[in-house]
């Protein structure tokens, strides 16, 4: 498949990878836009501290009127010690026709078993 067709899937919460990527535990997925509100900006790890300052000083500016922060169209890319990275195509990965849906064993069988939990 083509990158076009594999930021879909990932639009649709699917997991992808190149079938020519060497360790076959390599993904990439698409962040769940995400609203953080101010409250819980302060108490985050993944931001620095000059971050989470330069927030809070928006925060506070009642002319702004801004009451949180807003994480949108992020791709991440996952190795196999899951380390999580933040992921743009390549321009190889934007030739490439060799995508594909990643779906490692188990993972259908976790999610199944999630839905039929929910009923």
């Amino acid at each position: 498949m083509i990158i076009g067709q594999a930021i879909e899937l990932l639009k649709a919460g699917h997991l992808v990878r190149r079938q020519t990527w060497d360790d076959n535990n390599v993904f990439v997925f698409m962040q769940i836009p995400a609203v953080i509100s101010a409250d819980i900006v302060p108490k985050m790890q993944s931001l620095p501290q000059t971050a989470k300052d330069y927030f809070q000083l928006q925060f506070d500016d009642e002319k702004a009127q801004i009451n949180s922060i807003t994480y949108m169209n992020q791709f991440a890319i996952v190795h196999k010690s899951n380390l999580i990275e933040g992921w743009a195509p390549s321009v190889a990965d934007v030739c490439a026709t060799d995508w594909q849906i990643y779906n490692p064993s188990g993972l259908k069988t976790l999610t199944e078993k999630k839905l039929s939990d929910a009923r």
